[in-house]
């Protein structure tokens, strides 16, 4: 789960570096092509149809959106804001999971959950600090990702239980091909990549899907309360690639709200019980 998260922030670096040199929409074009061709040729090797009919229903329909709403936000979080920043805002997802599972699926949640997900929705606002002088609007693309993420991780108890792994991955990189579509057609400017952007799209691409390979891995070889809480070592490497590489300086606000979200979804997620337990997110 470690390398699974370490390698998604590198994936967020390499990706806000690509969307310097090339349009972020032809970055997550290429990103999804590559993961759709990786997860495709997978699913064969194992015998199994890339794209299964199980794939075109109204769950996977709602997933895709919900998805689609994720990658689309996230993306242009990680672009266009500091990356520990959006890589802050992100780990309230477990906890907006929780919320939602009590809301829609009527899992009983007790109270010292409830103000777990409570005070993490409060370490949410110290990061994004709306009506006051530290308030950035850009911030709320990240809150726009993490919430279609957690519709997503919640939409996926919807999905076919006969849907491989990655099966499911080639739908959630072809959901990223389409994200990249869109943003395409709405921004417009697209110009031949540069060998550099290029080589930058396609680390970013690298690591994502050696992401979700060790992800999997985690999930099917661990006990999901044992792992799930490591999912906030993300924020740690987000952390280092924004000051090392990027510069960034979090201010004390947002490193305490940062602080105050993971311990609140570490304690929320400790004290599920395996019953009732979410599925965690398939393609992050």
């Amino acid at each position: 789960m470690v390398a699974a998260m370490a390698g998604f922030a590198v994936e967020d670096g390499f990706l806000k570096a690509a969307a310097q040199e090339m349009p972020l929409g032809l970055v997550l074009l290429l990103i999804g092509l590559a993961g759709i061709v990786t997860f495709g040729l997978q699913a064969r090797a194992a015998g199994h149809p890339a794209f299964p009919r199980a794939l075109i229903s109204r769950g996977m329909a709602v997933r895709s959106v919900f998805e689609i709403t994720g990658r689309l936000f996230y993306s242009l979080a990680v672009a266009l804001t500091p990356i520990s920043v959006a890589s802050a805002i992100l780990q309230a997802t477990p906890l907006v999971v929780v919320l939602g599972a009590a809301v829609i699926f009527g899992e009983k949640v007790g109270l010292a959950r409830w103000l777990a997900v409570a005070a993490g929705f409060v370490g949410v606002l110290m990061i994004l600090r709306p009506g006051l002088d530290g308030f950035d609007v850009m911030s709320l693309l990240a809150l726009t990702g993490m919430l279609g993420f957690a519709g997503r991780d919640l939409a996926t108890r919807a999905a076919p239980p006969t849907l491989s792994n990655a099966q499911l991955g080639v739908a959630g990189f072809a959901v990223l091909t389409l994200s990249g579509v869109v943003l395409i057609a709405v921004t417009g400017g697209l110009t031949p990549p540069s060998l550099v952007a290029l080589a930058l799209t396609g680390a970013a691409g690298l690591f994502g899907i050696t992401g979700y390979a060790a992800l999997t891995a985690a999930m099917r070889t661990g006990e999901v309360s044992v792992v799930t809480p490591f999912r906030y070592t993300r924020l740690v490497f987000a952390l280092i690639l924004g000051v090392v590489i990027y510069a960034e300086r979090p201010d004390a606000m947002t490193l305490l709200g940062a602080a105050v979200i993971v311990a609140s979804g570490v304690f929320a997620l400790t004290r599920r019980r395996p019953a009732t337990r979410i599925m965690p997110p398939i393609v992050d």
